[in-house]
């Protein structure tokens, strides 16, 4: 579903007390909000829950700054650039110096935080109007509630919550931080709900499905090590039937492969609408794209941006020999523009170099050659789809249920196989390890299958690796991102800041 923006000033989102969304095409600004109706009067036919839900699913668009933070923040990549202080915030973060005052974590906050709003407002008026097709509405509102409250736990711990109600101004100074527990209670039941009521099939590219509920309550599970839970979880999209391995592990990530045979959910981008640099989060693009381009880049197939998220040599060098996700995952400028010195009549490859320069970028999802009809800062609306739950993820966080809550080797090791024999074209790298050993296995080829896709630093911090191997990690303190000042200054004692910060 490519969503268009809808201007839908009824769906006004506190992000959370300390700012506010008026509609797509403006910033966050001071919390006076302004209805052009009545919301308690509004809701009353399918159109009106239509568009609401609509307004939910918009601000997934925005989520494009977790995914390159969640590279950055890795062993995976260099935060880049043009300089050491070129989005000081992306910096910090990716030296792990980063403190409350911090506007790209705060963009994270308000902005996830917003779709958990839109998300509530479809839910307080829930009963209000009944339809044929609303158990189904309110199954997608839960799911992308649930989305958004699972990235808010995972960067920053417990959030407040108010059930299925809007928060309020003033709300922030009697509503406490649930705990992370309650947090996942509230995912949990959220996504129970959806799996068991939302439909099998999408009526539209990019709406949540039964599957997409599923894989990411497994994940939820899987991040609280319920291992039996989630490997049941998982267990129920892999038994569906309806997701397969494509052969061409390059071709999930151009524009043909999209919501393709391997996709359980896609964040859906498009490039016919612009944004700029005063409203990131109104883009219709995929703006990290843009982002992680090659600076000053000529040539064929790709475009230039700004050189941000350049992975490092260490993680080229954790690709095994014969693997053919390397060359997918990660470009190699140089050989690149070898490989094209005849490219345009002789002229070649022309590119720039930014702030620790690699020589390697993101190549997934670079930008790529722009269509005729695209509009907009060809930097910032790129229209790449994320690729947020794939079927490679689902089968390895399966096999990891299954092996570290001593279910089942013998399955893990199946769904790993599948993972690796797609990798590397044979059946000759298979694992046939058992155990302790096995979990290293499984770890290690999420790294090598998911690189570049925003994991990476979860993975680490779930699993207790990121101490000795994320640079600067310090242990009881990065494991969670601080809440913005803001947020702790407006709760005016209500909120305690996270530890370490």
């Amino acid at each position: 579903m490519k969503m268009k923006k809808y201007f839908f000033t009824t769906v006004i989102t506190l992000a959370l007390f300390s700012t506010i969304s008026i509609s797509c095409s403006d910033e966050f600004v001071d919390p006076k909000p302004e209805y052009s109706i009545d919301s308690e009067n509004y809701f009353n036919s399918k159109a009106d829950y239509d568009q609401a839900l609509i307004a939910a699913y918009d601000l997934l668009q925005a989520s494009y700054v977790n995914v390159l933070l969640g590279e950055i923040a890795s062993d995976n990549t260099l935060c880049g650039g043009e300089s050491p202080t070129d989005v000081i915030g992306f910096q910090q973060i990716d030296d792990m110096i980063h403190t409350p005052v911090n506007s790209n974590l705060r963009d994270i906050w308000n902005w996830m935080f917003a779709g958990v709003q839109r998300a509530n407002y479809i839910l307080e008026f829930k009963d209000k109007t009944d339809f044929p097709e609303k158990t189904q509405i309110i199954a997608e509102a839960r799911f992308l509630r649930a989305y958004y409250q699972f990235e808010l736990v995972k960067w920053f711990g417990g959030i407040p919550m108010k059930g299925d109600a809007r928060f309020k101004i003033g709300d922030e100074k009697t509503i406490p931080r649930s705990s992370v527990q309650e947090v996942y209670a509230s995912i949990e039941a959220d996504l129970i709900f959806a799996s068991a009521n939302l439909a099998p099939n999408a009526s539209q590219k990019g709406r949540a499905t039964k599957s997409a509920a599923q894989a990411l309550l497994g994940k939820a599970y899987l991040y609280q090590d319920k291992f039996t839970q989630a490997a049941a979880a998982f267990e129920s999209v892999i038994t569906s039937g309806k997701y397969s391995l494509v052969t061409d592990y390059n071709s999930i990530f151009e524009m043909d492969g999209e919501n393709g045979p391997e996709s359980v959910f896609e964040v859906q981008y498009t490039d016919v609408e612009g944004a700029g640099f005063g409203c990131l989060q109104c883009s219709e693009g995929n703006v990290a794209v843009g982002f992680m381009g090659v600076r000053n880049f000529s040539g064929p197939l790709f475009s230039s941006g700004y050189s941000f998220n350049v992975p490092t040599q260490e993680a080229a060098d954790a690709f095994e020999v014969g693997d053919r996700r390397k060359d997918v995952a990660i470009l190699d400028i140089a050989a690149f523009a070898a490989a094209n010195a005849n490219y345009d009549g002789g002229k070649g490859v022309s590119y720039g170099k930014g702030n620790e320069d690699t020589g390697f970028f993101n190549r997934k999802y670079l930008p790529r050659k722009r269509s005729a009809n695209a509009q907009g800062d060809l930097n910032l609306t790129n229209p790449n789809n994320y690729r947020s739950i794939r079927y490679a993820d689902v089968l390895l966080m399966a096999a990891e249920a299954y092996n570290r809550g001593a279910i089942d080797d013998g399955k893990a090791r199946t769904y790993l196989n599948l993972v690796r024999q797609r990798a590397f074209g044979d059946n000759n790298h298979n694992v046939t390890a058992s155990g302790a050993a096995l979990t290293d296995f499984i770890w290690a080829e999420r790294r090598v299958e998911l690189l570049g896709e925003g994991h990476r630093f979860f993975d680490l911090v779930r699993t207790g690796k990121a101490v000795g191997t994320i640079p600067g990690f310090k242990a009881n303190k990065n494991e969670l991102f601080p809440l913005p000042i803001e947020e702790i200054q407006f709760a005016n004692g209500n909120w305690q800041q996270n530890p370490g910060y």
